[in-house]
């Protein structure tokens, strides 16, 4: 990061707490003179982007026109009977104001000298003009009729919140002007938002793809859920739940790992094509590409498959691209371009193991030699990991860390998917499919298992995983089993993190995505 000090913010002179007694003391002296610096009314008639936007002056150029403007200080110059000082609204729009003792009086002139800090809000009421270097421009002057929305009289100049805190001297990035660490740009989420444009875009970006995926959905005909967060028993994913406990029942509940039993119980009820956009919890670890509190996508349509259901997920993905960025060659982070358009290509589990690894892999390999395998690739095996645990982790370590380009990765093991339909032509594999960016999962697709049968079966198995010690195994949900012994159609069904979707549109890690991420506690 370059060393170059930028007018951002203040060259501060002294410690903080001075700086914060200092501002303290300024909000005393205004309350105790009267002048409320956190007012109700502020007769704004214009924001900065409606101003800029307006106006294309030459240098020196005036008009009569008035407006009345207001944002946070983030540059002020106070340069003897002319004052110059910067305002910028939450966009990050910029405007200058100037306030002269000519036009404001001495004594208006001297209260804001001494009123006014970095980081304060402000509003200036006055003439649009350009300054003599061009650089579009309120001259602030006293209003002399009453604002039609306020009913107040708008004056030259006006505190419209005193900040107690200053803001962070900063530096030149290659990002914008920040100096902040991204430990406290993670937990000042805020100041963070003020210092930096492009965490302001995130917001901005992540609201834009949300929208789309909605506007997807309704477009084809699906119906938006509300599911449960607290849950009597977890399930729709293998997953670790968080637990707590409800007083008035003095019963344990589960946070919600996934909604898909719930969203199954709507499609058997009769609604047959719906979606959630809804947060998960998982009591899991946390690095650069899983939070223990995400976001989550999931739908579901009657009859159809997981090749249906891939097809939609590619046009929801490529949809949000271009909602974001305007293409579905976007530009990550690091400024190199990666291409989420066009079709995209498809490999089978089984039959790319085998080819990294140089022998046939099957779901009849014996467990005892994907256990040899993984140890000798210095993979962690538990006791009670089943053969298809094994064989999808030597995979992600053989083939799924190097796939680049998004893939969709089809059919893997029956003892892995227990909410899956068994493939139609071979024995030991489930219609599943998990969609890779750039070496990470990003959703994942079923032809979804309504053989309540065979549901009773896998969750009976189920249970029995977990009495051998595995902590992510599903318990049996007999109310999910009484809902699909009524009947429900074929359906195909997907899942997608909101947070990883922004990752693969952006390249930036998990916690820059999720606007506020959980971190641990200081102190």
């Amino acid at each position: 990061m370059a060393q170059k000090e930028t007018n951002e913010a203040a060259d501060v002179k002294v410690d903080l707490p001075e700086q914060v007694r200092v501002r303290a003391e300024k909000r005393e002296r205004l309350l105790a003179d009267g002048r409320n610096p956190y007012p109700v009314l502020v007769p704004v008639t214009a924001t900065i982007s409606e101003v800029r936007e307006k106006y294309d002056l030459a240098a020196g150029e005036e008009t009569d026109d008035f407006v009345g403007v207001a944002g946070r200080v983030m540059l002020s110059r106070n340069t003897g009977k002319l004052c110059f000082v910067t305002l910028m609204d939450g966009e990050g729009n910029k405007l200058q104001a100037m306030l002269s003792a000519r036009e404001i009086g001495a004594d208006s002139l001297k209260s804001y000298k001494a009123d006014v800090d970095l980081g304060d809000h402000l509003f200036v009421y006055g003439r649009v003009i350009s300054s003599r270097t061009g650089e579009l421009s309120v001259m602030a002057i006293p209003g002399s009729t009453p604002d039609e929305r306020t009913g107040v009289v708008p004056p030259a100049w006006m505190l419209t919140c005193k900040s107690i805190l200053p803001l962070p001297k900063t530096f030149e990035g290659k990002d914008g002007a920040s100096v902040l660490s991204e430990e406290q740009r993670v937990r000042r989420r805020e100041l963070d938002m003020i210092m930096r444009p492009r965490a302001r875009e995130m917001v901005r970006l992540r609201a834009r793809v949300v929208k789309s995926l909605r506007d997807y959905f309704d477009e084809q005909g699906f119906i938006e859920m509300e599911t449960p967060i607290l849950q009597n028993l977890h399930g729709g994913a293998a997953a670790r739940p968080f637990t707590t406990h409800m007083n008035a029942y003095d019963t344990d509940l589960y946070l919600r790992i996934a909604p898909e039993l719930f969203l199954k119980r709507c499609l058997i009820g009769g609604i047959e094509r719906n979606f959630e956009i809804n947060r998960n919890f998982r009591n899991e670890g946390a690095d650069s590409s899983h939070s223990p509190e995400f976001t989550m996508l999931e739908a579901y349509a009657a009859y159809g498959n997981y090749d249906t259901i891939a097809q939609l997920t590619k046009e929801l993905i490529q949809n949000a691209a271009i909602a974001a960025t305007g293409s579905t060659l976007v530009t990550l982070a690091d400024g190199t371009e990666y291409d989420l358009g066009g079709e995209w290509k498809e490999m089978d589990l089984y039959s790319t193991l085998s080819e990294k690894i140089g022998e046939q892999i099957t779901p009849e390999t014996p467990r005892e030699r994907l256990v040899e395998l993984a140890e000798e690739r210095g993979i962690v095996v538990e006791d009670y990991y089943v053969p298809g645990k094994l064989a999808e982790m030597l995979w992600e370590e053989e083939v799924g860390d190097d796939l680049y380009e998004p893939t969709f990765v089809k059919n893997f093991p029956e003892d892995t998917s227990p909410l899956v339909k068994q493939h139609r032509s071979r024995k030991g594999v489930v219609e599943k499919w998990d969609l890779y960016v750039r070496g990470f999962e990003l959703a994942t697709g079923y032809s979804e298992l309504n053989d309540p049968v065979v549901q009773r079966e896998r969750f009976e198995k189920q249970s029995l995983d977990a009495a051998n010690g595995d902590p992510e195994a599903m318990e049996v949900d007999e109310e999910f089993l009484q809902a699909i012994e009524l009947g429900m159609p074929p359906a195909g069904g997907m899942g997608m993190g909101i947070d990883r979707l922004l990752m693969a549109i952006t390249g930036l890690g998990i916690r820059e995505t999720i606007t506020f991420p959980l971190v641990k506690r200081q102190g």
